[in-house]
């Protein structure tokens, strides 16, 4: 590592140390005092402008959504909600869903017509019961993926349930983290959903959120899906 790179690295993760002793604040801080609490969270703004100084650089991320809990497509619309507010264009490419329309697909067309959104699954194993044909939507899912991915005009690429699909056998994660990184100056963000993600997308990954189940309606109510919650 040039030494002008490691020097950048160690000032970060010293102002990082900082941060973290200084605290977040509020109810959490040891002052009594209110001034002394001010001027914590004076100390603390300063080391905060001097980490966000230092963090300039910029990338197309690889993004993981997984987990056992619910939430995994909904975090990654709140993304795609976020990227037509700027004005750029979002694929979404559904990889297991499909025998349905959902309500924020519906949402999400009536807001911006930069939304380009593809339900290329028929539904879980049990539903679809073939998984020739299962294997073969996939494939085709992801070919239409990459033609996505390969155009810079599209700011954010929505891979849904694509985790699933890896774990099923339909894909190979080697296939998808080889064609991502193949893009050397990509400037687009990629976002892989589903539950089980395996470990080498999750170590290629930028960011990874695990979604945990603690309590589900379906499970320990017996309430089926609904309107506005699952679709």
């Amino acid at each position: 590592m040039p030494e002008k790179k490691q020097t950048s690295s160690r000032k970060t993760t010293s102002l990082d140390l900082q941060a973290k002793e200084l605290g977040m604040g509020g109810k959490l801080s040891p002052e009594t005092d209110e001034n002394l609490y001010k001027k914590r969270m004076q100390q603390r703004k300063i080391v905060q402008s001097k980490r966000l100084e230092e963090r300039k650089t910029k990338k197309g991320l690889l993004i993981v959504f997984t987990g056992n809990g619910k939430g995994k497509t909904t975090a990654s619309l709140g993304m795609a909600l976020r990227t037509i507010g700027h004005g750029h264009k979002v694929a979404i490419i559904q990889f297991i869903k499909g025998g349905w329309t959902t309500g924020e697909e519906k949402a999400l067309k009536m807001l911006s017509p930069n939304i380009s959104w593809h339900a290329l699954g028929e539904g879980f194993t049990w539903e679809t019961q073939d998984r020739v044909r299962d294997e073969k939507l996939v494939k085709g899912a992801w070919q239409l993926a990459k033609s996505f991915i390969k155009d810079q005009n599209y700011k954010l690429i929505i891979l849904d349930e694509i985790n699933i699909a890896t774990k099923l056998g339909y894909i190979s994660p080697k296939e998808i983290v080889t064609y991502i990184q193949s893009f050397k100056d990509r400037k687009n963000h990629i976002v892989l959903t589903g539950r089980g993600a395996s470990e080498l997308i999750i170590s290629h990954a930028d960011l990874v959120t695990e979604m945990k189940l603690i309590k589900h309606p379906f499970k320990e109510q017996g309430i089926k899906a609904q309107k506005c919650i699952e679709f």
